[in-house]
């Protein structure tokens, strides 16, 4: 029987960056690699974007 999963990984990345559009380069790059290195990640388990978005931590951290 087929069985569909909607999977979510969550994470938030601390780097040293000169500015936000940098920080999200570089982690953009870094899971395009894991991703394209490991290609089960696409054929088996359907990875198809991958999002996020920079911000300055705050006190609410």
């Amino acid at each position: 029987m087929k069985i569909k999963v909607h999977w979510i990984v969550d994470g938030i990345a601390e780097l040293d960056a000169d500015s936000q559009e940098e920080a999200e380069k570089w982690v953009n790059e870094a899971l395009t690699n894991i991703l394209n290195d490991n290609p089960i990640f696409k054929e088996k388990l359907g990875a198809k974007a991958i999002q996020g978005k920079a911000y300055f931590p705050g006190n609410s951290e």
